[in-house]
């Protein structure tokens, strides 16, 4: 028998070496058991079970505590804006309120009204501007009529002939200047006549 050792021949019976002294006794190796094989297995799903975990309340932005909806979340940015809270809910509420505030619309700058026959001037800002007129007849004369007319030629008005039917009729007209335009406005032989000018701001 071999010496694992040294590598000397002993006897086939020899316990121990007789050049080193090493035990000739087969050494018995330890057989691994297969529940290690479970064991790595279970860590794995542990392992894996937790990383899903971790990325689910990651990504869904839970963190332990309860969400509010969103229609609390915009109750909640009101009140915060009225309060003057400077959070970022606050702070995107007075935007958005700012920005519908400068949306632009029609305003009245100007109205005028009045009966019989005669001729107003007045002068109009400069502007995107619009023109609503309108004048009941005393009858139907062939010369009843409201003329607005402008000092840049634009003009609009109402008339009835002999024939026309004793109504409230209107027109209406716009323009763009770039500085104040004087506009006179020219009736007769009206119950009621009314000019509204309204500014694009």
């Amino acid at each position: 028998m071999k010496c694992k050792q040294c590598g000397f021949e002993n006897k086939k019976d020899a316990k121990f070496c007789t050049k080193c002294g090493s035990s000739m006794e087969p050494v018995d190796v330890p057989v691994k058991s297969d529940n290690s094989k479970y064991i790595i297995i279970a860590l794995v799903a542990v392992i894996i079970l937790l990383v899903g975990a971790v990325g689910y309340f990651a990504l869904s932005g839970h963190d332990g505590s309860n969400v509010a909806s969103p229609q609390k979340n915009s109750s909640n940015a009101v009140q915060s804006a009225e309060s003057g809270d400077s959070n970022e809910n606050s702070q995107t509420q007075v935007v958005s309120s700012n920005k519908a505030s400068d949306a632009k619309s029609w305003e009245l700058i100007g109205s005028y009204s009045g009966s019989g026959s005669g001729s107003e001037t007045i002068n109009v800002p400069s502007g995107q501007i619009m023109v609503k007129l309108s004048a009941y007849p005393i009858k139907n004369y062939a010369t009843n009529h409201l003329y607005v007319s402008g000092s840049n030629g634009k003009s609009g008005g109402v008339d009835w002939g002999s024939t026309s039917a004793v109504e409230t009729r209107s027109d209406s007209f716009s323009y763009t200047s770039s500085s104040d335009e004087a506009f006179t406005i020219d009736y007769y032989e009206t119950v009621s006549w009314n000019v509204e000018f309204y500014r694009y701001q």
